[in-house]
């Protein structure tokens, strides 16, 4: 996009978002708690990459092609490959994911915005139970989370398909019209807002994209949820 024609950011960050309403707080994982500038998932997408090489008898170029088609198509590159070749997808979850956290740095600013909010604080997440765990842990806010819903709980269907935003919303006993959504993948909360859910794309990009299912946008999480209007009282450190 055009810089002299790209819509503003109206204040930093999005800040000052009404979230009264909001009573359970469900957030992706990779690039929305911590910023993709990390390079981290890089590390990921690379243990994909020796993966798919592997599978395919493709060269390492080919073979991202047909990773990213597999990302485009079926929500997750596992679920392009368990569409096309006979693996183990827990062999795959635990190869892929089995990278050091160096990258990844905890932010106090997150944590103390994430404490900000009452109610459920909940982690969904097209990654694996371990990755998940592994990652929170690094961050340091682990202890602020109720609960996670990874692949595994989603029988392997990834985001965005709507029978995984059921079964997440059932898991949890959440009401969508009084919970918000947080993710950097824009059409990941399609079907958020489908069901009623608020839905907040995270992300540098975030003000660059044009969709009608994305209630707000914001470039830095932690300054979003810091300023954010919340319910009188909600604030709990």
């Amino acid at each position: 996009m055009n810089p002299a024609t790209a819509r503003p950011d109206p204040a930093p960050a999005g800040t000052g978002a009404d979230l009264r309403h909001v009573r359970s707080w469900v957030f992706d994982l990779d690039n929305t708690l911590y910023p993709p500038e990390s390079q981290f998932m890089k590390l990921v997408e690379k243990r994909i990459n020796q993966f798919v090489v592997r599978t395919s008898g493709l060269a390492a170029d080919a073979a991202m092609v047909v990773q990213k088609g597999y990302l485009r198509d079926y929500g997750t590159s596992l679920a392009g490959l368990m569409a096309n070749y006979r693996i183990d997808p827990h062999d795959f979850l635990a190869e892929v994911h089995d990278v050091p956290l160096d990258a990844l740095v905890p932010d106090p600013g997150m944590r103390v915005a994430l404490q900000r909010l009452d109610g459920p604080r909940l982690i969904f997440t097209n990654g694996s139970l371990a990755h998940a765990e592994r990652v929170l842990e690094r961050l340091n806010l682990a202890d602020l989370f109720t609960d996670l819903f990874a692949l595994e709980d989603a029988d392997l269907i990834p985001k965005p398909d709507p029978r995984t935003f059921a079964r997440m919303t059932e898991r949890f006993g959440i009401a969508p019209t009084g919970a918000a959504f947080f993710e950097d993948t824009t059409r990941n909360l399609a079907p958020a807002k489908a069901i009623g859910m608020t839905t907040v794309l995270v992300g540098a990009h975030a003000f660059d994209v044009e969709a009608d299912y994305v209630d707000h946008r914001t470039a830095t999480l932690a300054t979003f949820l810091g300023t954010a209007e919340l319910t009188p009282g909600d604030a709990t450190p």
